[in-house]
Formats: structure tokens, C-alpha cells, sequence
């Protein structure tokens, strides 16, 4: 199923996302960003894991500049909600979401990678939130940004505009792993098949307690993720993980 400027390939329970724009290095324009969530709203309930890629030498430049000079107020309040609509619904999708970075994830593009529950990406990538060098602070991709890598990191991002290397980006917490270019499709494949290895309503309930509770006093959090858990204790998936357990057998997941 394509959508402009993206793609939707489901294997089995396996969503790939891909953005196909590579001649504007995936830049993510109003048309592309709208396409995103016709794609991330049209994943199949079946898929229980769903991988974010790009074609070309660039994952996303970030936010599409060519079509943001002389723009009307009301255009930049599409454009702006429209991005965050696309990162809060990688929050909201039961699936995790595994951003799979090859070159360059710049400004908005950062910000997609950081939005992604997890994130694989080549060691020739790079990132950046370069926004102050065009006199368009980075603002939205600082919100998943800092909470990815912490307040002091951010800043030094937002205001540099430097670039951060994949091994660096792992050793803030920005990504997950750091690879070489010709394993990246390996490792997102393995770690693809580690999450499918599980129940997919647990990975959604954990999922949505985790976002849910992120942030939160710690208080609060328990008051949150009490009741979540208390539920799932007694869910299928639950009492069939227990069960194998203490009888020293695999599990059969109900929805696997």
C-alpha cells in the first residue's frame, strides 16, 4: 500500500514503513507528513511490530524548507500540528515502532527517530537539530530530543547545531544500537524477532503504560501503572506466561 511519498509492506506480522521521497532526502513536507499517518493508521492489527525505514542515502533531512518561504501563518500551523500528530501517533500504535537509520536524521527527522520506541542505525550515520543555524529553532524535535538525552545534551544540540555521530547518539540514549552499514539489516532483524518472540497484547499494554507514566512524579506513575498491571495479571497472555513458568515450559502465547 503506498501512500505519497511512503510505503506500507506487511510480511506476516511484520509492518515496514518506508519513505520514499530520496531525491528530496526523504525531507518530510505537509503531503508526506499527512501520508505518514494515512500509513501508521493503516497498519494491519496482525502486524505486532512495526519498522520505520527510508529509501536513499538519507533517512529524513527533516522538515521540507523548498515549501516554507512566504507561507501563510495558517499553513506553518498545519504544517507544525500535522509533525506532531505523526510523532504522537508512534507513541499511540500498540505495535513498538523501530526506526531503521542509514545516513542523515537532521531537525524533524531526529525528531522521527527519537519519537520511535527503539532506534538501529548505521555507524556512518549522523544526527543533528541544526535549526539555529537557519534561524528556525528546533523547538518541536526538542521535546522527544531532551527527553531522549537529557537537558544538558539537548542544548548542546539545539544551540550548535552540531552533528552527533551513531556511536555517540547511542552513548546519549538517542538510539539504541550502532552498527556496521552492510549489518543494519540484520540487526533490525534480530531485534525484530526478539519482540516477536512475546505476546503482542503485552507488548501493547506495556507500551501504553509506558507513555503513559513517562514524566510523571513517581507518585503518580504508580497510580498509573498499578491498575495497568493488576489487569494484565489476570489477562490470558499473563496467566499463560505464569503457567509455563512454573510448569518449565515455552509459553503459548494466545496471539502469536
Amino acid at each position: 500500500m503506498d501512500h505519497d511519498g511512503v510505503r506500507l509492506h506487511v510480511d506476516g506480522r511484520v509492518a515496514t514503513i518506508t519513505l520514499d521521497r530520496p531525491e528530496k532526502r526523504n525531507a518530510l513536507s505537509l503531503e508526506m507528513l499527512r501520508s505518514l499517518i494515512k500509513t501508521l493508521e493503516s497498519v494491519p492489527s496482525e502486524a505486532a511490530v512495526i519498522v520505520l525505514a527510508a529509501d536513499g542515502k538519507v533517512f529524513s533531512a527533516g522538515h521540507d524548507m523548498s515549501e516554507m518561504i512566504d507561507r501563510s501563518d495558517d499553513f506553518y500551523v498545519e504544517l507544525f500540528e500535522t509533525s506532531k500528530r505523526v510523532m504522537e501517533l508512534v507513541h499511540d500504535l500498540p505495535q513498538p515502532v523501530i526506526a531503521k537509520v542509514q545516513g542523515v536524521a537532521t531537525a524533524a527527522g531526529c525528531q522521527l527517530v527519537a519519537s520511535c520506541d527503539l532506534a538501529v542505525a548505521a555507524e556512518s550515520a549522523w544526527f543533528a537539530t541544526p535549526g539555529v543555524e537557519i534561524g528556525l529553532f528546533c523547538s518541536t524535535p526538542m521535546v522527544p530530543v531532551s527527553r531522549a538525552v537529557g537537558h544538558k545534551r539537548a542544548m548542546q544540540m539545539l544551540l550548535t547545531g552540531e552533528r552527533i555521530t551513531a556511536n555517540t547518539a547511542v552513548e546519549w540514549g538517542l538510539i539504541n544500537q550502532s552498527v556496521p552499514d552492510d549489518g543494519l539489516n540484520q540487526a533490525v532483524d534480530a531485534l525484530v524477532a526478539k519482540i516477536l518472540r512475546f505476546s503482542a497484547q503485552t507488548i501493547a499494554t506495556g507500551k501504553r503504560a509506558y507513555y503513559a507514566q513517562a514524566g510523571l512524579p513517581e507518585p503518580h506513575a504508580y497510580d498509573v501503572t498499578t491498575p495497568v498491571m493488576t489487569a494484565n495479571a489476570s489477562d490470558s497472555s499473563a496467566q499463560e506466561g505464569m503457567g509455563a513458568f512454573l510448569d518449565k515450559r515455552e509459553p503459548d502465547w494466545p496471539d502469536v
